[in-house]
């Protein structure tokens, strides 16, 4: 099997030791190290996508199936929220029963993309995740509003404080 260009072959297993051996190490900063990860892999993978917001979403979401990262789906997508959900995660199947979210890699490519389709930085949550019992993982940035930049009104006589 010869991987697509720019990609290399590892099998999920070797990923989640380096994920498990990550968290014995860090605690819950593991997760956020290996999300980091996710988004710079996705902003790349993002960066070479052509289209409007709903076509660049489904070209990333069908690569992702296409290197076997699981069958996602792509549940909402409007300006103020991003849903997909993912069947058949490797990194959760690989990873066994977990008591949290285990799929950090996915979280980060996830929120490469959204931050793109969005126009805005955009976290996602995985709210659901297979090593929990899930069906399926859901990772979701929602909001009630459309981000917004807001400066609070400073009184002119008080200089900025820094801390």
């Amino acid at each position: 099997m010869t991987p697509p260009p720019g990609y290399i072959l590892i099998r999920p297993e070797t990923l989640v030791g380096v994920q498990k051996a990550m968290e014995a190490a860090l605690g819950a900063r593991a997760g956020e190290c290996l999300a980091a990860g996710g988004r710079v892999g996705g902003a790349a993978a993002t960066a070479a996508l052509e289209g409007d917001a709903p076509t660049r979403a489904r070209r990333l979401l069908s690569a992702g199936r296409e290197i076997g990262w699981g069958e996602f789906a792509l549940e909402r997508l409007t300006t103020d929220a991003l849903v997909v959900t993912v069947a058949g995660s490797p990194f959760a199947r690989s990873y066994g029963v977990a008591a949290s979210p285990v799929c950090h890699l996915t979280r980060g490519v996830l929120e490469a993309l959204a931050s793109v389709v969005l126009e805005r930085p955009a976290p996602i949550t995985e709210t659901a995740c297979a090593a929990m019992g899930a069906e399926r993982c859901r990772f979701e940035v929602v909001t009630t509003r459309p981000f917004e930049t807001v400066t609070p009104p400073r009184a002119a006589s008080s200089p900025p404080t820094f801390k």
